[in-house]
């Protein structure tokens, strides 16, 4: 199972704040911290809009690219720190510079983003490096998945495919947890599900589905500054995130047999019921179902389960009200 934290650009173009992430995210239990490496000039043009017009300080979302860029060697350090603090460091790059950039820093897989998976020239171009590619399919039709993976087929790539739903925040209604499913039994890659919920339910949910790979955004704080605050999860809610898979992915490795149930006899005797006397009775009383009542423990005379076999039957001595019904203690 990959739990992966994805910071993107919740580090407001900081290092310094992209290396604190880390020292968080790693006290989280997350075994992988995703970036998303931006080279403006490489991605984007004057011509690109804002998704959201969010920023104070950027006055186009190509001047926003260019704040989010790190320097190779600042990539590096990046990538060491998580290393250091036993985590997998994974990006997602928009360029072919970006790919190169990434492959030279030996990174172990690319995650590429919704908006990509029909970019062939870029696909084509990490293929080649023989790297896992962890595939997003927000904005893609079954059709265009289908013609990536056949696109990507040449080259042999390790491609795991992850549910994802391109909208901030996503609302219950389009998680898509059902085609988890659906994609395993068709494509026959690990299937993951990527988040963009700002809550730990979804990625529980998709959990229980099957998906082995879960990914969502994590900030500091939702009322940060920047696009994605809404759909990611605080630090306090990836712990608990964390957790929950951990505890739900136990479960879902141990399958519980419901007929071994030898380990309960004692409890099944504690916990269990015999039949008493609701009434006082007298010798020749019949039994009926009023006259009844059943108490613990479950090992004392008749079970309770047996009740229809003593109605109707004649009592053969005086039974006070509470006492335990034996198999004697009726005429033949």
């Amino acid at each position: 199972m990959k739990i992966i934290a994805e910071i993107g650009q919740g580090h407001e173009g900081s290092l310094g704040i992209a290396h604190s992430y880390i020292d968080a995210l790693a006290k989280t239990g997350v075994n992988v911290v995703k970036f998303q490496t931006h080279i403006a000039h490489a991605e984007s043009s004057i011509n690109e809009t804002f998704r959201v017009k969010f920023s104070y300080e950027d006055q186009t979302r190509y001047d926003y690219w260019k704040r989010m860029e790190f320097t190779p060697e600042q990539w590096a350090g990046l990538k060491q720190h998580c290393e250091d603090q036993g985590i997998e460091f994974v990006s997602s790059p928009f360029s072919m510079e970006a790919v190169d950039l990434l492959d030279k820093l030996e990174v172990k897989r690319f995650k590429i983003g919704s908006g990509e998976v029909q970019n062939f020239l870029m696909l084509e171009h990490i293929a080649k490096t023989g790297k896992d590619i962890w595939l997003s399919s927000g904005m893609s039709s079954e059709g265009e998945i289908q013609e990536t993976f056949d696109r990507l087929e040449p080259f042999n790539s390790h491609i795991s495919l992850f549910q994802c739903t391109t909208e901030y925040p996503t609302q219950p209604n389009t998680w898509g947890l059902n085609v988890i499913a659906d994609w395993k039994k068709k494509y026959k890659v690990p299937i993951g599900f990527s988040d963009h919920s700002g809550d730990i339910f979804a990625c529980l949910a998709a959990t229980t589905m099957g998906a082995s790979l879960i990914e969502f955004h994590v900030v500091f704080d939702k009322q940060m500054f920047g696009p994605d605050t809404k759909a990611s999860l605080d630090l306090k809610q990836t712990k608990q995130l964390v957790e929950g898979i951990n505890q739900i992915k136990i479960a879902l490795d141990n399958p519980v047999d419901k007929n071994d149930i030898e380990k309960y006899a004692n409890n099944k005797l504690l916990f269990g019921k015999s039949l008493a006397a609701r009434v006082n009775l007298i010798k020749g009383d019949i039994i009926t179902e009023s006259a009844l009542e059943s108490k613990k423990p479950g090992n004392i005379g008749i079970p309770a389960k047996e009740y229809q076999n003593i109605i109707g039957k004649k009592i053969n001595k005086d039974i006070e009200v509470g006492q335990f019904f034996n198999e004697e203690d009726f005429f033949a």
